[in-house]
């Protein structure tokens, strides 16, 4: 069994290692949950381990905001201090303080 703690926690903001977008936790996988047609759809030299913690993301770019699945090896944290300005934050988290977003609600 899989006994690793996730880097990240929820409501915290992160960055993508390689693509221009960043965004808040609002969920985490310990290990990928999501479908293999997704998978295979990521460019085998660039598919991530299936065994590390994967995060749900509110996240944007300059053009668009969106949710974004993202695996732990991709992410950093995002230092910037700016707030993100995705629409669907109010709600799940309370106002933007010190860097990131507090529960708003109970996730299950």
């Amino acid at each position: 069994m899989l006994k690793k703690q996730a880097k990240y926690h929820l409501g915290q903001i992160v960055r993508h290692r390689k693509h221009p977008f960043r965004g808040v936790i609002f969920d985490v996988d310990a290990m990928f949950a999501n479908t293999d047609e997704w998978y295979n759809a990521i460019p085998e030299d660039s598919r991530p381990l299936k065994d590390q913690p994967y995060y749900h993301l509110l996240a944007e770019n300059e053009q668009s905001f969106y949710v974004a699945y993202v695996s732990e090896q991709n992410l950093v944290a995002d230092h910037s201090g700016e707030p993100v300005d995705h629409p669907d934050l109010d709600d799940m988290f309370g106002p933007f303080e010190n860097g990131h977003y507090p529960h708003q609600l109970q996730l299950n």
